[in-house]
């Protein structure tokens, strides 16, 4: 039998992974799942609003295959953090974190006493609908729950030490485009700037011994962030497999166009 993802992430086995951004539908998921290519996905709660239904329809569709999945929020809302947890999902990545001070606030949202705050709701998916005694509920819990970091700001870039230093964070997560806008140099992903922060994360991720992980835009970036010591791979999403597959089929009917 697999070992669970969180599990694989902190051995450091190699991940590939799949985002779902816009076009919302478990059968996306059913289908990727069925490839077999992929280790899991991630949810993109940041820039579409999906809601807690859409969440749990998305993780249980993966879930049937073998994936597991967590879901970058925003670190703006407490309620949204429990909820994904409550909704099936493994774990939860924090969008523009800029601080260590804001990163400690996240991982308390993301735990239950000792470590955080969590508030204490057995009902949902993680709590087994409630079929399970509290204490191991909550004690499984901080232990298999994922709390990843975006560091894709440059204050977050200042302090990637002390962000990595941070209990409870399982893993950074390089958002090369905001990264590049943070430096000035928008798009450019292979910008010295861009390469220098990249490699002040994976040192601080060896430091405090965190894995990391990136969105991937081209393979050569993806081979490059490798060879540094990334261990999770986030190469498409669900528009981007739509444009490609749009692409190959005008090329494979180019008499047509």
């Amino acid at each position: 039998m697999a070992l669970p993802f969180k599990q694989r992430l902190q051995a450091g086995d190699q991940l590939v992974v799949f985002a779902i951004g816009r076009m919302h539908n478990p059968n996306i998921v059913q289908y990727l799942g069925m490839t077999g290519d992929f280790d899991g996905f991630w949810i993109d709660v940041e820039h579409a609003g999906f809601t807690v239904n859409e969440i749990e329809a998305a993780v249980a569709a993966g879930r049937a295959h073998g994936l597991e999945s967590f879901v970058r929020v925003p670190p703006t809302d407490y309620a949204t953090v429990t909820r994904c947890f409550e909704s099936g999902a493994m774990g939860v990545m924090a969008a523009q974190i800029t601080s260590a001070t804001q990163t400690e606030e996240f991982v308390r949202w993301s735990k239950f006493a000792p470590r955080g705050r969590r508030g204490l709701n057995p009902m949902g998916y993680d709590g087994r609908y409630g079929t399970i005694p509290m204490s191991k509920f909550t004690e499984r819990a901080n232990a298999e729950t994922m709390v990843a970091v975006q560091i894709e700001t440059a204050q977050a870039v200042d302090e990637v030490e002390a962000i990595a230093a941070v209990d409870g964070v399982d893993m950074l997560f390089v958002g090369p485009s905001d990264l590049s806008q943070a430096l000035g140099v928008i798009g450019d992903f292979m910008h010295e700037r861009c390469l220098s922060a990249v490699d002040e994360i994976a040192a601080a991720c060896r430091t405090h011994g965190k894995q990391w992980g990136a969105v991937t835009p081209t393979p050569e970036y993806a081979s490059l962030l490798i060879e540094k010591g990334c261990t999770l791979i986030s190469p498409t999403n669900d528009v981007k497999l739509i444009t490609s597959g749009l692409a190959a089929t005008k090329e494979r009917f180019s008499n047509l166009w």
